[in-house]
């Protein structure tokens, strides 16, 4: 018997994100909170440990729980993969510990974490791939090298737009996110802006928006993360080994 639409829709849910995508989750996570302690640094004083405390804590917890995805996925051991939980551990530790620090201290010791969240994800990437290729995720080859660059200065939170004069603008760090990149990755529904959520650009300035990736955005760019090129006379993971040298010799004879 088929059960009615409405609850056939309640048995739809959709997978959990794998932990190369929590990983991309964390650095995003990381970014906005970086964000909303450079606010609070350019509009409060004095500001205590309270205004963003919640936030470090939760920040903090998420970054264990991308600990216990990595480990729940039984990758045999590895130093690559020893190292990427290791610095999982140390943000979490320095989330945890900027929670009882004032904000211009405590945003030091988060600074680079969006960047580290991403490299453990794309090393984590690149560890699954080598050992589970048949069940790696199918890559995006819609997105053209600019776009997938584009998509990982983004997941590192190097990316924000903002408007002066009524022209729209980028900033980002090398290489550069054009306007028309961006405009290209939003029409297809990989990234959005979050308005007034980053520093301005200016002492006085108003805030500018920070680009950030979508649902759609992490998985597509997850698909792709260090993925190593196509070889068609080659199997996956191998590489041709040069001719012996007698064989050299007599293909270079013809």
């Amino acid at each position: 018997m088929t059960p009615p639409p409405n609850e056939a829709l309640l048995f739809e849910v959709p997978p959990p994100p794998t932990s190369v995508e929590r990983l991309l989750h964390l650095a995003d996570q990381y970014t906005q909170h970086n964000d909303a302690l450079d606010l609070v640094l350019r509009t409060t004083a004095m500001s205590g440990p309270n205004t963003h405390a919640d936030s470090a804590l939760r920040t903090a917890a998420s970054t264990q729980s991308a600990i216990k995805a990595i480990q729940g996925e039984r990758l045999y051991e590895s130093v690559e993969l020893a190292e990427t939980v290791m610095r999982l551990q140390q943000l979490a530790f320095l989330a945890t510990a900027s929670a009882d620090l004032r904000a211009g201290t405590a945003r030091q010791l988060t600074a680079l974490a969006p960047e580290a969240a991403v490299s453990c994800a794309v090393t984590l990437a690149t560890e699954m791939r080598r050992r589970r290729w048949a069940s790696a995720p199918v890559a995006d080859h819609r997105l053209t090298a600019v776009q997938c660059e584009a998509l990982t200065q983004i997941a590192r939170g190097h990316v924000v737009a903002g408007s002066s004069l009524e022209r729209e603008f980028t900033r980002s760090r090398e290489p550069k996110v054009l306007m028309s990149t961006l405009r290209s990755l939003e029409t297809r529904g990989l990234v959005e802006r979050s308005a007034d959520s980053a520093h301005a650009a200016y002492v006085g300035g108003p805030p500018q928006d920070r680009v950030r990736l979508t649902e759609t955005g992490i998985a597509s760019l997850a698909s792709v993360l260090e993925l190593p090129p196509a070889r068609p006379s080659a199997a996956p993971g191998t590489t041709p080994r040069p001719l012996p040298a007698a064989a050299q010799a007599t293909a270079r004879s013809r």
